[in-house]
């Protein structure tokens, strides 16, 4: 049985989001019809409310509402030390650990020619802007432990040469091709801890 052209494209919505393919958007537009319509709008305001008003922090690139995120915009926070990451999920990650006290720098993703991310889609002359005019003494890469983190990693650390800022590489606990977003905070604690110069 074909479903209505509504079913259709709520369905066809749906398999929008990561890991839900036709089965699984299907079974979350019939649970949402017959069971949570309450749910359903409260949902499509709250997608609606965000898609509109949500953009990135001015200074270190995280989803937020605001100019300014809360983590840029705390004085508790050491604004000598910045973190590059990927992907906000992974400054969540990170914020869960508890062992990290510094600001962030979110990449947005990795390189990678064969997509066309290249610097520019990282905004990479963003951060090096950040290093040129804010007092930064120690710049922490923890980009993906993948090919792409890695090379990604690379190439900041050849662009920040010419500036006086330490770099240090996240190191220990983070496995090999694993990804900071579902490494539990006691191993990304100890990572933080015993991170190594990038040479």
């Amino acid at each position: 049985m074909a479903h209505s052209p509504l079913i259709n494209q709520l369905i066809d919505s749906l398999k929008c989001l990561p890991g839900v393919g036709a089965k699984s958007a299907q079974r979350m537009a019939y649970h949402l019809l017959e069971r949570d319509r309450n749910g359903a709008r409260k949902m499509s305001h709250a997608l609606t409310q965000s898609m509109e008003k949500v953009g990135h922090c001015q200074s270190c690139r995280i989803l937020t509402e605001y100019e300014l995120c809360d983590i840029c915009q705390s004085a508790k926070r050491d604004k000598q030390v910045l973190c590059v990451v990927e992907t906000p999920s992974d400054v969540y990650a990170i914020e869960q650990s508890g062992s990290y006290r510094g600001t962030y720098f979110v990449l947005m993703g990795h390189l990678s020619p064969l997509d066309g991310i290249g610097p520019q889609q990282l905004h990479l002359d963003t951060l090096k802007s950040r290093i040129e005019n804010e007092a930064i003494n120690e710049l922490i890469l923890a980009t993906n432990t993948t090919v792409e983190g890695e090379a990604t990693a690379h190439y900041i650390v050849e662009m920040l040469k010419p500036y006086n800022v330490k770099v240090t590489r996240i190191a220990h606990g983070v496995p090999l091709g694993g990804e900071l977003e579902y490494i539990d905070g006691s191993t990304l604690g100890h990572a933080f801890n015993g991170r190594q110069e990038y040479s």
